[in-house]
């Protein structure tokens, strides 16, 4: 098997979905019915629970079910090119330019992995790769994902709700937060060896959730995107996606999740409190200090300035969802 930017990790070529292709079946899923998110349920001891896109007739098909409560999902939208989501990252552990991350990231060791869920819970576990993958029902959101940059994507994730893992380790009643941290190994990201290259970050990279958040629907664990497996460069093999968040707090190649009583420290407020705060909810009345977040530019497939300009959305567009979560809160005090 080849390999190539966003080439899908330990599938066989079978199972790499061509854009076009995953395109025209996802417009038969929606004139079908199905509009959520699929879930994936795999038979063969020997079938990745990614691959469902394969045009050969003897594998077990994939099972769908719409997800009632993804009103927010914009499947009307036009998503990113595959190409793009896979070469427009913001990932400093291998560098701070938007190209680094799939010029640097493609030799990271994603299998072993272990993902520790530990803390204030009745049963911490360790789910190594393949438990990853095979452990949850899979399914598919098509979420809008802002960058607190000003740019912004649609695309179409796999993974699992966070809200499941949670549930297997029961939270106690002290969990009032989810900590999170990146994988620390400077032999492997460049950026961790060197500020210069890591942008002056005190790594691991480190985030949080309160609890409340994290078991929201709209949470997801992302181990794929486009069909395929996360590529290195997207925060393999398992990632947050909070779709009603700003992008930095989606972090990426997560070992360690923790349940706290008190609130994480996260990487970006540590480094510019004045700039990054901790619920980095996107709020088009509240700028950055250095630009204006009432407007982004979508990522199409237009080049790096086609004017796909539009207002941003309070919550991204997932307001019916979240608000509720931040009802009497001073949002322009908690940014």
């Amino acid at each position: 098997m080849k390999k190539s930017i966003g080439s899908a990790v330990n599938l066989p070529e079978c199972s790499v979905t061509d854009e076009s292709v995953y395109l025209a079946r996802r417009t038969m899923l929606k004139q079908l019915g199905f509009v959520g998110a699929t879930g994936l349920l795999a038979t063969s001891s020997q079938a990745s629970p990614l691959d469902w896109f394969s045009s050969n007739k003897d594998k077990t098909p994939f099972k769908t079910t719409p997800l009632t409560f993804n009103k927010g999902s914009p499947l009307d939208e036009t998503l990113t090119p595959e190409a793009k989501v896979t070469s427009h990252n913001n990932f400093y552990e291998f560098g701070t330019s938007k190209s680094d991350p799939v010029e640097n990231a493609q030799q990271l060791q994603v299998n072993p992995w272990q993902l520790r869920i530990e803390g204030e819970c009745e049963n911490p576990i360790t789910l190594d790769y393949d438990q990853l993958l095979s452990m949850f029902t899979l399914q598919e959101r098509i979420y809008r994902f802002r960058c607190v940059e000003a740019w912004s994507m649609v695309i179409p994730w796999i993974g699992f709700p966070l809200a499941d893992l949670l549930k297997k380790v029961q939270p106690t009643s002290k969990a009032k937060f989810v900590a999170f941290q990146t994988l620390y190994d400077p032999k492997q990201m460049p950026g961790q060896a060197s500020r210069r290259i890591g942008g002056g970050i005190d790594y691991p990279y480190v985030e949080g959730l309160r609890i409340d958040e994290a078991v929201n629907d709209l949470t997801l664990l992302s181990v794929g995107l486009y069909g395929k497996t996360l590529p290195p460069q997207n925060g393999a093999p398992i990632r947050l996606v909070v779709p009603w968040k700003y992008g930095f707090k989606s972090i990426k190649s997560i070992v360690s999740i923790r349940l706290v009583e008190k609130m994480p420290p996260t990487t970006w407020n540590i480094l510019a409190p004045n700039e990054y705060g901790f619920y980095a909810n996107v709020n088009p009345n509240v700028d950055h200090p250095r630009w204006s977040q009432a407007s982004e530019r979508r990522l199409t497939s237009g080049g790096l300035f086609a004017r796909n300009r539009i207002d941003t959305l309070p919550f991204n567009g997932y307001g019916e969802q979240v608000a509720e979560l931040y009802r009497n809160m001073n949002l322009t005090k908690h940014f």
